[in-house]
């Protein structure tokens, strides 16, 4: 006799820091035409101004992150510099998870707003934005690089804070 169970796999977001730079740009290849390398993001992650968190399968040690979010604090305003999950683990909520990091930080240190771009064909991603209470506030034509010699136009969205 089979007996069903159910599954469920655990994560845990921690701070990122430099010594994440190389595994999230693997991840980030993942994703983007033209990926940031790890030395891009150890310079970003060395700036006082910038901050991240990576998703991590609990369970799983220190192995590399499966998901991270990427942002920015400056006067007030947040920004989302980057955001990426790992195609073995869309839909489980990482995303969100991971934004409702970066906003619980930004809450705390009294940001107005948070600002992204997004593409203009990721209809997953302006889901969720949408979903956390952004808005489309403009557009940048030709904003993202395909894979060919075109490109896509992304939406710049916001979420006010206060």
């Amino acid at each position: 006799m089979r007996i069903p169970f159910v599954t469920s796999r655990e994560f845990s977001l921690e701070p990122l820091t430099v010594r994440d730079s190389d595994a999230i740009s693997t991840l980030h290849r993942e994703d983007f035409v033209r990926p940031w390398t790890g030395g891009e993001f150890a310079d970003l992650l060395a700036q006082e101004t910038v901050f991240g968190f990576a998703a991590r399968e609990v369970g799983r040690g220190k192995g590399p992150p499966i998901g991270f979010v990427l942002a920015r604090l400056v006067a007030g305003e947040g920004e989302i510099l980057t955001v990426a999950v790992a195609r073995s683990h869309r839909r489980q909520g990482l995303g969100w998870r991971l934004m409702d990091a970066v906003l619980r930080e930004l809450h705390a240190q009294r940001a107005e707003a948070l600002f992204l771009e997004v593409d203009e064909t990721n209809a997953a991603a302006i889901a969720l934005y949408s979903g956390l209470g952004f808005r489309e506030v403009g557009k940048r034509a030709d904003y993202y690089r395909t894979g060919g010699n075109g490109a896509n136009g992304a939406l710049v969205m916001r979420r006010d804070l206060r």
